[in-house]
Formats: C-alpha cells, sequence, structure tokens
C-alpha cells in the first residue's frame, strides 16, 4: 500500500508565515525542509507554502500593515529557499519541450518568474529563466537562438505592461507561430483586454490555468 503524505498544514503555514515575517530565514529552512523530509511534494511546497504566504506578505504590504524592507527580506527569504526542492525537480530524464520565462522590460519582480518556470520543470518542460528587467532585443536574440515551444513573460507592476507590450510586438513580428503566455500582478485591473491583438498570446489568470496549460501542449 502507497504511503499518505499529508500535505502542507494549516498550523505548518501559519508557523512558516509568522517566521517569514520576522525575517527568520532559519526557521523558514526548518520548516520548508521538514516538509521536504515528510514527503510534501515540490507543487504542494511552492503553492501551499512559498506562494500562499507571499501573497499575504503583499497584502500586509499594501495595507500598510508592514514595511517595504519586510516584504523584500520576506522575498529574499523565499527565493532562497526555492532551491531545497530543486534535487527533485530537475530530476529525470532530458525534457523534450522547452520554455523561456522572463519578467518585462523594467520589472524587478523576478520571483514569480522563476516559480513559473520551476512548475514547467515539474510538468516535464525544461524551463529556463531569463530574470528580471530583460531588454527587449536580449529576449528576441534568446528565443532565436534556443528556438522554445513557449514563451512566458511575467509583470507585477501596472507601469511596466507598455514595455511588455513592445516585448510582445517584437517576439511576434519575428516569431508569428510562438504560443506567449503572460501573467502576473499587473492583471488584475482588466489589462488583459490590451492582449486581444495577439491571437497567440494567453493571459494566465491563476495557477490551476497554467497548468492545465501546461498539460494541454
Amino acid at each position: 500500500m502507497a504511503e499518505f503524505t499529508i500535505g502542507v498544514t494549516e498550523h505548518e503555514y501559519h508557523e512558516y508565515l509568522k517566521a517569514l515575517l520576522a525575517g527568520d530565514r532559519a526557521r523558514c529552512t526548518t520548516i520548508a525542509q521538514g516538509l521536504l523530509d515528510r514527503g510534501v511534494d515540490a507543487r504542494d511546497l511552492y503553492l501551499n507554502l512559498f506562494q500562499r504566504a507571499l501573497y499575504e506578505v503583499g497584502s500586509l504590504w499594501e495595507e500598510h500593515k508592514i514595511s517595504v524592507a519586510v516584504e523584500h527580506l520576506a522575498t529574499a527569504i523565499t527565493e532562497r529557499l526555492l532551491t531545497l526542492a530543486h534535487s527533485r525537480i530537475f530530476s529525470g530524464p532530458p525534457r523534450k519541450r522547452s520554455v523561456l520565462i522572463a519578467c518585462a522590460p523594467g520589472e524587478h519582480h523576478q520571483l514569480g518568474g522563476r516559480m513559473v518556470a520551476d512548475l514547467f520543470e515539474m510538468y516535464g518542460w525544461q524551463g529556463d529563466f531569463l530574470g528580471a528587467n530583460l531588454l527587449v532585443s536580449d529576449l528576441l536574440n534568446m528565443v532565436t537562438a534556443r528556438k522554445p515551444d513557449m514563451l512566458g513573460l511575467s509583470v507585477s507592476l501596472d507601469c511596466n505592461l507598455p514595455a511588455m507590450l513592445a516585448a510582445i510586438d517584437a517576439i511576434t513580428s519575428a516569431h508569428p507561430e510562438l504560443p506567449i503566455l503572460v501573467g502576473g500582478q499587473a492583471f488584475r485591473g482588466g489589462a488583459s483586454e490590451a492582449l486581444k491583438p495577439y491571437p497567440n498570446v494567453t493571459w494566465v489568470s491563476s495557477i490551476e490555468q497554467l497548468e492545465r496549460t501546461i498539460s494541454a501542449k
């Protein structure tokens, strides 16, 4: 009989969130590593611990209940903790499909994009994350050189939407058949309407939609 593994519990989540808000990297590491040692899978760790906690941190910052310094430290701690699961995520046979993930020009919030690239890896893709604030020319050169099966663009701030649209224009002009996924907090206010002229571009509004899209390819 297969061993039943409990996922991230509410108690563990709240203990982790408390440590994250306190900037206690050692405690956060202990909790995350303990979950992995217990058999919790990487997806559960990413979505039900890391992502959930970061959304709460972001809400607290928007409500002026924590400082931007606390928010930045929480993000930095989380980004370092992603490596705990990498031995699982990047194991297995060679990937047959590939995706490039990048942040829009001017966009420095990169953790969401990095996590999406890792999620692709969990589904058997090669997920290459190109980092924050990538110039359109560099992105275009990378797409031309690596010929990915898909491109993902992340944008968190509304002010970076025009730059993202300029990047989409350049990519779709040079590679009209390349599927492009876009996502990020900047789309919460209805900015997805700006994507209608691009038939090859899909706005991904949730992790569940992203997983359905990955699975369908």
